[in-house]
């Protein structure tokens, strides 16, 4: 892995946003911000409110002065207005700047902030506007892994516009109990599981309120197994972890307030079938043009159909209790490691593309 440049670099770490993951980014930069204060950068914490203003987190400035323990473990996306480009562009010569967004869900990482980053010509972490766009939209995201033969469960997919509420065809297809979940949202945010058809019903109900389109999946009996991913030409793989719910499934409480879910690492799997599922979440995260960083989550049927592809997931949470860091930490990678490590990858990119831009 590369190492980071003497010069402290400007990293400006985006958190906050408009979607319901604002609470979950606020924790996740607080945590960041930690790491990152080691001589390393000039931070600049920027929150989006959730009415979409961009603030100048002096809160946050304030407790990094005195010292990384003084972070609250939660952000606040308040404080005085705030022009990004400007922010962006004020930088010393010479010195770099890179952004670091860590914005869950819809108007964050499904392309909407990359585009106006490219637009702006600025370095950032993680998945271009097309690998952004196609992971965070669980739908399409499965059509395109389907067509290359990537195995995952059965789905089907609905438009609230055109769906006329006939679930009989839904049923004889996954039967029930199944998920459903909101296409574009994350962090278990709109997810219900169905045992019948009158919650079939309200969860849909549910999942449209936040997303006009929305996934159904059967339900399996599986193992939920779970990769780090790092990296944009060349890509390196954690060690397989194993997520054993505290809940009927792992949902947003579990994830990020009751942590009462058994986070296994390394999970306890077949050197080959370890393998096959390395393989297929390199392949995966190809086939939707991923770079920086991604987390690939695989259900495991055992005695069945073997490792099925779930979802990649481009900004993973970075919380102590989240996964991705764990899995790196776990694989000989410290937290401030990874982030200097997606920090060089950011740069990597930018000056990649910078030169096919300058032809």
């Amino acid at each position: 892995m590369s190492e980071p440049s003497d010069t402290p670099i400007r990293l400006l770490v985006l958190f906050g946003g408009q979607s319901a993951e604002h609470e979950v980014s606020c924790t996740t930069a607080a945590h960041v911000l930690a790491a990152a204060n080691n001589g390393h950068y000039e931070i600049v914490p920027i929150g989006i409110t959730r009415g979409g203003s961009f603030v100048h987190a002096e809160d946050a400035l304030a407790a990094l002065a005195a010292g990384a323990r003084s972070l609250p473990p939660m952000l606040t996306a308040a404080g005085p207005s705030a022009d990004l480009l400007p922010v962006v562009h004020a930088v010393r010569p010479g010195q770099q700047v890179v952004v670091l967004p860590l914005l869950h869900g819809p108007l964050g990482e499904d392309g909407t902030v990359q585009g106006m980053l490219e637009l702006a010509g600025v370095p950032y972490v993680g998945s271009g506007v097309l690998g952004s766009a196609l992971a965070m939209d669980k739908a399409k995201a499965k059509e395109v892994l389907a067509a290359a033969g990537i195995p995952q469960t059965r789905w089907r997919t609905i438009f609230e516009p055109t769906f006329e509420g006939d679930l009989s065809a839904i049923v004889e297809d996954l039967g029930l109990p199944c998920f459903v979940k909101p296409a574009n949202m994350g962090s278990s945010v709109g997810v219900s599981k169905a045992t019948d058809e009158d919650e079939l019903r309200s969860a849909i109900a549910l999942a449209f309120g936040y997303d006009e389109w929305v996934v159904i999946e059967e339900a399996v009996v599986a193992r939920e197994i779970e990769f780090a991913i790092l990296g944009n030409v060349e890509v390196s793989v954690s060690l397989p972890g194993e997520v054993v719910p505290g809940a009927d499934f792992y949902d947003y409480e579990d994830k990020y307030h009751d942590g009462n879910a058994q986070l296994i690492i390394p999970a306890m799997l077949e050197p080959e079938v370890s393998e096959q599922m390395t393989k297929l979440a390199i392949a995966a995260y190809r086939l939707l043009r991923c770079e920086g960083m991604a987390r690939a989550d695989f259900l495991y049927e055992e005695g069945g159909r073997g490792p099925l592809l779930n979802e990649l997931n481009t900004i993973p949470g970075f919380t102590p209790i989240s996964m991705y860091p764990k899995l790196w930490q776990a694989s000989g990678v410290s937290y401030p490691k990874l982030i200097d490590e997606l920090v060089q990858l950011a740069i990597e990119r930018h000056q990649r593309r910078a030169a096919k831009r300058a032809r």
